[in-house]
């Protein structure tokens, strides 16, 4: 479940941490019990302009939609992924420059909107609660990879 939007990429971390926090209202209203840790799904990247982002918790079986938050899965296949601390930007481009220097391709397009994926996230596996440094939080990025390419 989750909550899709639109944000500036120079000021997405408060429209994360607003929807984020709309989200978790929502989980404590509805006592729904995540599976997993909340993650970041990018649909569209354009750095200079706009970011379609998901900002979502997974659970056991899709509910109906409630205003904002909408059901929706993770596509299923192959993925490449990390887990970074520090830097978000520099995870990704790691992983990336990793993926391409093993001749992997990502499941993605360009359209005018931006750099378009068919599913790429980032996993926030440590608890903000527990540690309120971001620069020591663990995230997991990943990006879905063209399925007939090995």
């Amino acid at each position: 479940m989750g909550i899709r939007t639109i944000a500036p990429f120079s000021g997405m971390s408060k429209v994360v941490t607003k929807i984020s926090e709309d989200m978790n209202k929502w989980i404590k209203a509805n006592n729904v019990a995540p599976l997993g840790p909340p993650f970041l799904r990018y649909h569209v990247i354009d750095m200079r302009g706009f970011m379609d982002i998901t900002y979502g918790i997974p659970v056991g079986e899709a509910l109906p939609d409630d205003g904002s938050v909408i059901s929706d899965k993770l596509t299923a296949g192959r993925y490449v992924s990390l887990i970074f601390t520090g830097s978000g930007l520099a995870g990704n481009e790691a992983l990336i420059e990793w993926a391409r220097g093993n001749g992997l391709e990502f499941d993605r397009w360009d359209t005018k909107q931006g750099d378009n994926f068919r599913c790429r996230y980032e996993s926030f596996l440590t608890d903000p609660k527990v540690e309120h440094r971001k620069t020591r939080w663990e995230i997991e990025v990943a990006i879905k990879l063209v399925d007939d390419k090995l």
